[in-house]
């Protein structure tokens, strides 16, 4: 279920849910999801009819659905913790459509789309392939032509549904250079795009605010007025 309706609006959810051995980006550690504290054993530290479950998670940073923040790139750049909620949530959005078998993504897709001061979400679809060896090969991503323009035209925020925002067959990632270096945040393995509209929606996707990490897992989402 990523829909939720409530009076007025509905609430859509963008990303994927991480659980126990999940692969998000290969090479990288799946996370370990455990109990710490179970159910069986907490009752002897509680009155009788009452147990409570505490658990513990092991993972990359880089996992599931996450926000990039300018640390992840640059040692001085923000980190989690200094990165405003203004820049996270409530944010005016826009999404744009990129066609199918469409590879390298350029400036020429945003033409046409009022981007200052909204946060911008590519939707490839992707996602279509995830949990599958395809999602890791050949995925859609941002040349450095278009992120410049994404920079030079005042979107605060970025995010695609894809393996990267950049291109891995290589070793350059211009696109997290360029935008992390003007603090634009960066969303990826996003999903569910195709319910939101392509305008006039709310988004958000924030991040634990831990010191010293520039990459974590988000709950995204859109709101929608009905």
């Amino acid at each position: 279920m990523n829909k939720f309706m409530k009076d007025g609006y509905t609430l859509i959810d963008v990303s994927h849910t991480v659980k126990d051995g999940l692969i998000t980006y290969k090479g990288l550690p799946a996370p370990i999801i455990c109990d710490y504290l179970n159910r069986e054993a907490s009752k002897k530290h509680y009155e009788e009819g009452t147990s409570f479950q505490i658990g513990t998670i092991t993972m990359a940073s880089n996992t599931g659905t996450y926000v990039d923040a300018p640390f992840h790139r640059y040692e001085d750049g923000k980190d989690l913790s200094e990165l405003a909620l203004t820049s996270l949530a409530d944010l005016d959005a826009v999404k744009i459509c990129i066609p199918k078998d469409i590879l390298e993504i350029d400036e020429e897709h945003f033409h046409g789309t009022d981007i200052k001061n909204k946060a911008v979400l590519i939707e490839t679809n992707w996602s279509r392939h995830w949990g599958q060896d395809q999602y890791f090969e050949n995925h859609p991503f941002v040349n450095e032509k278009a992120a410049q323009y994404l920079r030079d035209n005042g979107a605060i925020f970025v995010g695609i549904d894809s393996y990267n925002i950049d291109d891995t067959r290589g070793n350059k990632r211009p696109c997290h250079s360029i935008l992390l270096h003007n603090d634009i945040p960066i969303c990826e393995h996003m999903t569910g795009l195709a319910e939101l509209p392509e305008n006039d929606f709310k988004f958000f996707a924030v991040p634990v605010k831990v010191k010293g990490m520039g990459t974590f897992p988000v709950r995204a989402f859109g709101i929608v007025a009905n």
